[in-house]
């Protein structure tokens, strides 16, 4: 999905560097791929997995550069430079993203949005739940209401897991973390750490719903207008952006991942859902454009969700 040429967006939206207030507490390990791949990452880049966790939990030694303050991206001002640069691609997409759920959350739900932070880094970061490192992935923080995110891994997901490197397969990374922001909003979020693994845990149908809550966004996004134009921020989709979506949905899918680790497949150990209930989950709320399609923690079956049968 790409930006139109001549969109605008509201400048300062995403910060660069620094981190969130140190109030402690764990990461809510929900993420494109995010809390499901740090293990996975540590082994195959010869990390530590347990000093990745204490990072997580404030609990390792600190002993890492952390950035005391955060500036803002410049040079993002059109969609023409979020076609061509990573980190604006963030920018616009979060842009487009308040877009979207300011116009729909309220009237489905009747809970107004209120805007997440997002933050982009490198390195390592300073949070609302702790100190984190890029090894992490994407991650969403409820004690602070942010997203972090460092693009380098995109490129990750491209040369690690198989993902698509297109432009959706990237802000559906984005919008899933946004979808946690949704559900810290809607009160759901916590469900994941009640009842944090197995096929049929509340962890899985936490970011299931998170992956239905980025359809939601692709359903609308090329839709709604920009306030400023007039004119939609995105170009209408096509099979190829879909297919992008997909396909980075399906890389970070728990049997997947389990299978390029060890060979095997565990569902007992699954915190995010198989490749193919990601995909599924991501198209029932593409396909309907609605928050009720997104109730996975009612579904019988997390393979077929209502709204796609």
């Amino acid at each position: 999905m790409t930006f139109r040429e001549g969109a605008r967006m509201q400048p300062g939206r995403v910060s660069v560097g620094g981190g969130g207030g140190g109030r402690g507490g764990k990461i809510a390990l929900g993420g494109g791929a995010g809390g499901l791949v740090i293990l996975v990452l540590a082994l195959l880049f010869g990390g530590d997995p347990g000093s990745l966790l204490g990072q997580l939990s404030g609990s390792a030694d600190n002993s890492g550069q952390y950035e005391s303050g955060a500036g803002t991206l410049e040079n993002c001002e059109t969609g023409a430079d979020a076609n061509a640069n990573v980190d604006c691609r963030v920018n616009f997409t979060v842009g487009s993203l308040d877009t979207v759920w300011e116009s729909q959350l309220q009237p489905q739900t009747g809970v107004a949005y209120v805007q997440p932070a997002v933050r982009l880094f490198s390195g390592s970061t300073n949070t609302g739940c702790g100190n984190a490192t890029s090894a992490v992935g994407p991650f969403y923080c409820p004690a602070d209401s942010t997203a972090y995110f460092d693009t380098s891994f995109f490129q990750v997901l491209v040369d690690r897991f198989g993902s698509s490197g297109g432009p959706l397969a990237q802000e559906y990374v984005v919008a899933h973390e946004v979808g946690h922001h949704i559900q810290n909003q809607l009160g759901d979020i916590g469900r994941a750490q009640a009842d944090p693994q197995g096929a049929q845990s509340g962890a899985v149908r936490v970011e299931l719903q998170a992956d239905c809550y980025a359809g939601i966004w692709a359903h609308h996004a090329a839709a709604i207008e920009d306030p400023n134009t007039g004119e939609p921020f995105l170009e209408p989709l096509t099979d190829d952006d879909i297919r992008d979506a997909l396909s980075a949905a399906s890389s970070v899918g728990d049997d997947r991942i389990q299978q390029a680790s060890s060979g095997r497949v565990n569902p007992e150990g699954w915190t995010h859902g198989s490749s193919e209930q990601r995909q599924q989950w991501f198209l029932a709320g593409y396909r309907t454009g609605q928050v009720a399609a997104c109730d996975t923690f009612s579904a019988r079956d997390l393979d077929a969700p209502p709204a796609l049968r």
